[in-house]
């Protein structure tokens, strides 16, 4: 199948949201990237926005329902976890049974028609948008940071440098039943960015 890599990518995209909220704790849900200005979503919110805006985008413009509430009964860190591997994993399952064909339909993308490819593709990089705001306000409360696609400061430093990529669980599964995340090395005094000492 010629969309197979859009089904590989969602189903590493949906361990990244979950392997990146595991990284908060239960206290970091109220947190914003600026405690005055309610235009950044809190912790809290970002979280019931992927969940959400996840299952209305491929609800009406994939057709894909799996029949559940978006959102966990209690809105907490690991209920939201729990959550959404669950939904995802329904969607990652309904996406492997499609053809081909279905993947080039048009459907309603808001205002326009695009095809069901065209649609994935926005809605991964949607998804991996907010993520990556989550991420930096990982580092805002100075915390450490697992690969997500390559090294960070954490694993080792720059790819240049030979810093080793290192995910917090090799599976979805994984983090469910242990949740013990890989320890991380940190730089061990290389650079963790192109521009050091400025």
């Amino acid at each position: 199948m010629k969309y197979a890599f859009l089904v590989e990518t969602y189903a590493t995209e949906r361990m990244k949201v979950a392997s990146v909220w595991s990284e908060f704790r239960d206290e970091d849900l109220p947190v914003r990237p600026n405690s005055n200005d309610p235009r950044g979503r809190s912790v809290h919110e970002q979280m019931v926005h992927q969940c959400v805006s996840e299952d209305l985008w491929f609800r009406n413009m994939l057709g894909i329902d799996v029949a559940a509430p978006p959102l966990p009964g209690q809105e907490i860190r690991t209920e939201f976890i729990k959550q959404y591997v669950s939904d995802s994993g329904k969607r990652l399952a309904a996406l492997q049974a499609k053809q081909d064909g279905w993947w080039e339909e048009e459907v309603p993308f808001f205002d326009v028609s695009r095809s069901r490819a065209w649609v994935m593709v926005r809605r991964i990089a949607h998804t991996s948008h907010h993520r990556g705001q989550l991420m930096a306000m990982l580092r805002m409360l100075g915390r450490e940071i697992h690969s997500n696609y390559g090294p960070t400061a954490d694993t080792g430093g720059l790819m240049a440098n030979h810093a080793p990529t290192i995910y917090a669980y090799e599976s979805v599964e994984d983090l469910l039943k242990s949740g013990v995340k890989k320890a991380l090395p940190g730089a061990g005094g290389k650079p963790v960015t192109e521009r050091p000492g400025r």
